[in-house]
């Protein structure tokens, strides 16, 4: 019995003295790794080519094909807030001959779960533009150099400067990972430059199919549309009239009541990575005449659309029904990292 006593006290010591030992040994201290800090900068950038580049309805490059890009820096106040400006430019077929589109912008994209915003100011930007007045004195045509005047068979003519801003309000709600809707409202006090204010607002949404759809090929699928209406004012002299078709009233020497007008547009896209393809139909419920006063269409034709804003009696297709097939590449920086 003792001999047991005698082992089990010095188990019991041994053990007593490992527990010191561990006790006086110091601590070890670990350095806690690095965090990680995300830049607050992000920047996106696109192009795409398109067989119609067509703005609210209406081309804007003659139904001919058109390309695009854009670069916009953003900044990521936090995970729900982000400023952005931007730059983009566009190929297009005007009547004054503008050299191109270009697009500058800002503004700001408050997100509330759901619930997205954005506020900004669009600015379309038209240089290289010549004079083409036909009448030979509107206001305007002064300021014209010489032999920069073109005469078209049907009497359109169009400011050398076209230039104008809108400022604007977007929401969009996500209802699900298929499913989104959203608003849009637009104003500019000078659309176009032809002194008629013009606001524009409409209602979009848009489904997605299931990531499955096309199995693991990595392909995704939606479709979207939208309705809106574009009010306008009235134009300056410039675009007035100084004839009077018969039965209708006028002339408008001091500017023409443009036409308001319902515009939509419906299609379906596919995306796999960066790309998108995308297939869409748009129209509008201007007549020929009134699309005609409205864009001085170069390519009017006599189709005895006569009114009071569109005397001469030529019509347009810029507004009518159009097909536009789009291929579009947009990254950010963030996702290449």
């Amino acid at each position: 019995m003792k001999k047991v006593s005698l082992s089990i006290a010095a188990v019991s010591v041994a053990m007593g003295l490992g527990s010191a030992s561990a006790a006086d040994l110091g601590k070890v201290y670990t350095k806690a790794p690095a965090p990680i800090v995300v830049s607050p900068w992000d920047v996106a950038f696109g192009a795409s080519i398109a067989s119609n580049y067509v703005f609210r309805g209406i081309t804007q490059s003659n139904k001919n094909a058109s390309v695009a890009a854009y670069f916009e820096p953003r900044y990521n106040i936090n995970p729900n807030l982000q400023l952005y400006a931007g730059v983009g430019g566009a190929s297009i077929s005007f009547t004054n001959r503008a050299a191109a589109e270009i697009d500058v912008y800002a503004g700001i994209r408050p997100t509330f779960g759901a619930l997205a915003f954005d506020f900004g100011v669009f600015g379309y930007l038209y240089p290289g533009g010549q004079c083409i007045d036909s009448f030979g004195g509107p206001a305007g045509a002064a300021v014209c150099p010489p032999g920069s005047n073109v005469v078209l068979p049907s009497f359109n003519g169009m400011k050398k400067d076209v230039s104008f801003y809108e400022v604007y309000g977007k929401v969009n709600y996500t209802f699900n990972d298929y499913f989104a809707m959203g608003g849009n409202v637009f104003y500019s006090p000078n659309f176009l430059n032809s002194g008629a204010d013009g606001t524009y607002a409409s209602i979009t949404a848009k489904a997605t199919a299931p990531g499955t759809l096309f199995g693991t090929s990595g392909i995704g699928a939606y479709v979207s549309g939208e309705f809106g209406r574009q009010w306008l004012g009235t134009s300056d002299s410039f675009y007035g009239t100084n004839v009077v078709a018969a039965g209708f009233a006028g002339p408008f020497p001091n500017g023409i009541k443009y036409d308001d007008y319902n515009t939509w547009n419906v299609g379906v896209g596919f995306t796999y990575k960066v790309f998108t393809l995308d297939l869409r139909y748009s129209g509008t419920d201007l007549s020929k005449g009134a699309c005609n006063a409205f864009t001085s269409d170069f390519t009017a034709q006599q189709t005895g659309s006569f009114s009071a804003i569109n005397p001469g009696g030529f019509g347009s297709k810029w507004c009518g029904d159009q097909f536009i097939a789009k291929l579009s590449a947009d990254v950010t920086l963030g996702a290449l990292k």
